[in-house]
């Protein structure tokens, strides 16, 4: 009997432990509802409408020419760019010699380019000679480089004219290369 209770008891000991080991499973999710029905739709009768086009007029920015950007500089970044080039003169002269003719001929060009712009012709001479001397040769220079560009068809309108005669050097240095860079007519920008 002992055998029996024994065994009675394992079985019993090994059921409840299968018992306590069973997995809960979940009950399965309910299906979904089954989707509404499709509202019903009376029709409707078809009414032609007129429809009247409406045509818009495409109005495209203009393009800015090349002188009406160049004019949104300010004169200060226009003579930085240094588009005008200034000439040379030998000593004690004012007469246009043949290599300043091909950069006032340029100069020209780019004046008929930009048709509003405004210049001021400075003469200026080398430290030799007196002030008052000076002051007339650079004024020379100033009118002969002035004549130069009138008869490559720049309006004097446009120009005018000014002498710093020994005043503002290029090079302040006191010998014939220095001279020869201050013997000069520059050309600065000063309306648009």
């Amino acid at each position: 009997m002992k055998k029996i209770t024994i065994l009675t008891l394992a079985c019993f000991i090994i059921f409840a432990f299968f018992i306590s080991c069973k997995k809960e499973v979940a009950p399965p999710e309910p299906p979904p509802p089954p989707p509404p029905p499709a509202p019903v739709v009376e029709e409707q009768p078809v009414v032609e409408e007129v429809v009247e086009e409406v045509v818009e007029e495409v109005v495209e920015e203009p393009k800015l020419t090349e002188e009406e950007i160049y004019l949104q500089k300010s004169l200060e970044e226009m003579n930085v760019e240094v588009p005008l080039q200034m000439i040379h003169f030998d000593f004690d002269k004012f007469f246009i010699r043949d290599d300043a003719k091909s950069v006032l001929e340029a100069n020209a060009e780019w004046l008929k380019k930009f048709t509003t712009i405004k210049i001021k012709i400075e003469g200026h001479c080398d430290e030799r000679g007196t002030e008052e001397y000076n002051l007339a040769l650079g004024e020379r220079r100033s009118k002969s480089t002035v004549d130069y560009l009138v008869s490559l068809g720049i309006s004097p309108d446009r120009m005018t004219i000014i002498s710093y005669g020994k005043s503002q050097p290029l090079d302040p240095a006191h010998n014939e290369i220095a001279w020869q860079k201050n013997r000069r007519s520059q050309l600065k920008i000063t309306g648009k």
